[in-house]
């Protein structure tokens, strides 16, 4: 457990609430008139995709945050 406070928690929060708006409004404008004419079924499996696929990168984000090394 930490002893000192760190400055990469309220930078890694700020930073990824700031990725993710940049990527929900990404998507929101140049994939929503795209998928408009799929079928729902179709739109339903990319965007639960798309809503997963960030969560990629989270563990080592969160290990940065943490420890200040990328990675394990």
């Amino acid at each position: 457990m930490r002893e000192t406070p760190t400055w990469r928690i309220p930078v890694g929060i700020i930073g990824l609430f700031l990725g993710l708006m940049i990527y929900g409004i990404l998507i929101a404008v140049y994939l929503a008139d795209i998928l408009a004419s799929w079928h729902w079924l179709a739109q339903t499996v990319v965007y639960i995709f798309l809503g997963v696929i960030w969560l990629l990168p989270l563990g080592n984000f969160l290990i940065w945050m943490e420890t200040g090394k990328w990675g394990r």
